[in-house]
């Protein structure tokens, strides 16, 4: 049975329907909300409930697919450099710098993972945040050849925060697509 709905009268709402059930029109679900706008684009309603607009997709992967070692005399920080982006949707992982700079207030996903090359050596990798080591990633057997150092971690970022990756000891398997570094925002808060 298809009920007339009079959107213009509160009336029609109370028949038979309370303010938490939808209303199912023909096996389509209806949503009324009494909705503002927040500064940060979300329409936020009476009852609390946040819809975000499209813009607040971020998520970047980047691998080192070339040579080059951060222990390199010319890095003085250590910064573990990537020279390739397979995907940074938003534009907030700074290629050259190696840097993610996080657009929002929110909880973001980050996961790394790194080869240490030769045996008899040791590599240790820290996850930097505004400078400070957040999670680190350890490998030291001395009898593999290869070997990875792998770490994964959810935050919660303000705007502008950076994150990156140190090489605080040993050297990393330059190309050959071994390392990566990736991260995503799980939801803005």
């Amino acid at each position: 049975m298809l009920r007339l709905v009079l959107l213009g009268f509160s009336a029609a709402f109370s028949l038979g329907h309370n303010d938490t059930e939808p209303l199912v029109l023909e096996g389509k679900c209806l949503v009324v909300c009494d909705a503002n706008p927040s500064a940060d684009g979300a329409l936020t309603s009476s009852f609390g409930i946040s819809v975000r607009a499209g813009g607040t997709k971020v998520a970047f992967s980047a691998l080192r697919g070339t040579n080059h070692e951060p222990s390199d005399l010319s890095n003085t920080s250590l910064t573990i450099y990537f020279d390739q982006v397979l995907v940074n949707i938003g534009n907030h992982f700074d290629l050259q710098a190696s840097v993610f700079l996080a657009p929002r207030r929110g909880i973001y996903s980050f996961s790394f993972h790194v080869v240490k090359v030769y045996n008899r050596q040791t590599i240790q990798v820290n996850l930097m945040h505004n400078e400070y080591p957040i999670i680190s990633a350890f490998a030291g057997d001395q009898d593999v050849t290869r070997e990875a150092a792998s770490n994964s971690v959810l935050l919660q970022l303000e705007q502008e925060d950076t994150l990156y990756l140190k090489l605080e000891r040993g050297n990393l398997m330059g190309g050959w697509r071994y390392s990566t570094f990736s991260g995503f925002l799980v939801f803005p808060i």
